[in-house]
């Protein structure tokens, strides 16, 4: 592709592309073309089930160790401090537990880890921690308001009631069947979406993996410092996943950035190893001296 189908590509970043059932291409604002599968129903139904399930043994053993201090303690006013200590803790577990793991770097509950699930920034951006708490804010209306007008009971009126709010509540629950990303409202509010995390083909060092394949090829100071810690990760990415367009549309663009002037026959695939190596060096050296480039615009 050339440079200035890539430039298109970036100026119109976060918009998605069919491809294929149940695939999408997303092109990242550094300008990586990436091709992710959106994670199925009953993947994801299994992954909430997984979670639920360590949720109520979480709930389950806290009840026990407060059972059992109140047994031992026998104090007056034990049994209401464990009280407010178990509701302190139902809490903390139904409201921070899928927020404390999708905000971490997997971005994936135990549950969806087991499905080979993780959340994205549906714009290829960033996966920020606001994005996190919104989409699991709206959990309360999606999940938890649904099953509390399913185990309602009634009569008359009442019963009446309890049917339109379940029926109305009902919608929420169903929503992802009716968007090709299969989003919940959650989603949407937050701007993310739920994928098959990508399987990593190659061994985990890359710069050790590849280094005999890349050796004899320098690069100066001056073209390593073109990037930082983030487009690092952003090129190991890239290297593992072994896409052929995409591995050339980002060797292009390393090329013009830095000013390369070796050899035009060069591999795509040696040379981004080769640049991963001395990238990766660079910043660890750098590193010693107290200095962090975060990411290409970071001038420290």
């Amino acid at each position: 592709m050339s440079s200035t189908g890539i430039i298109a590509r970036l100026k119109g970043f976060g918009a998605r592309q069919a491809f294929g059932d149940g695939w999408r291409e997303l092109v990242t604002p550094e300008g990586v073309d990436l091709r992710l599968r959106v994670g199925t129903y009953a993947d994801r139904f299994v992954a909430l089930l997984l979670d639920f399930l360590i949720l109520g043994g979480g709930m389950v053993a806290l009840t026990i160790v407060a059972a059992i201090v109140g047994a031992v303690t026998r104090l007056p006013w034990m049994n209401m401090a464990l009280g407010v200590v178990w509701l302190l803790g139902v809490f903390l577990l139904r409201n921070f537990y899928f927020m404390a793991f999708e905000i971490g770097p997997r971005a994936a509950t135990p549950g969806k880890r087991a499905m080979g699930l993780r959340v994205i920034a549906a714009d290829g951006g960033r996966l920020t921690a606001d994005a996190v708490f919104a989409r699991n804010a709206m959990r309360e209306v999606e999940v938890f308001l649904p099953l509390t007008f399913f185990a309602a009971r009634g009569q008359g009126v009442d019963a009446a009631l309890i049917t339109l709010g379940a029926i109305w509540s009902g919608v929420f629950v169903i929503f992802p069947l009716f968007n090709r990303d299969r989003r919940r409202l959650g989603d949407l509010a937050a701007g993310t979406m739920v994928v098959k995390a990508p399987k990593r083909v190659l061994q985990p060092d890359l710069a050790d993996t590849e280094r005999t394949a890349a050796r004899g090829i320098d690069f100066t100071h001056a073209q390593l410092d073109a990037y930082g810690v983030k487009e690092l990760h952003v090129l190991e990415d890239v290297l593992r996943a072994g896409d052929r367009r995409t591995l050339a549309e980002v060797a292009a663009r390393i090329r013009v950035k830095i000013g390369w002037e070796g050899p035009a026959d060069l591999p795509d695939r040696t040379f981004l190893n080769a640049y991963y190596a001395g990238l990766r060096g660079r910043l660890e050296n750098r590193m010693l001296f107290g200095r962090r480039r975060r990411d290409k615009f970071d001038v420290s």
